[in-house]
């Protein structure tokens, strides 16, 4: 278990740590919600695509813009604050409960 992200207006952000740790040198993920589950994963190749993982402050927050996703979960007003995330190998994703 890691620190937790915060959700708000369709965008995700992820403390310092996480990111340190699970998307070192990574510009872009791919967020999917599937059953009540978020997944951010890793994007390897910039020429995959995906949701650029932007800085959103000098301590190394990032932040990334998932708002078409949420949208299409009618989610899009959904709002957390430190909800717990693990890493999943077998998805290859940071994961969280949203139900």
């Amino acid at each position: 278990m890691s620190d937790g992200i915060s959700i708000r207006d369709g965008k995700i952000y992820l403390p310092h740590a996480l990111v340190d740790t699970y998307f070192r040198n990574i510009d872009a993920v791919i967020v999917l919600i599937q059953q009540g589950e978020l997944m951010v994963m890793p994007v390897h190749q910039a020429t995959s695509g995906g949701s650029l993982l932007k800085v959103r402050n000098a301590a190394g927050d990032r932040v990334v813009q998932a708002r078409d996703v949420f949208q299409d979960q009618d989610m899009l007003g959904y709002k957390v604050g430190n909800l717990p995330v693990m890493w999943q190998s077998e998805k290859g994703a940071l994961c969280a409960q949203l139900d």
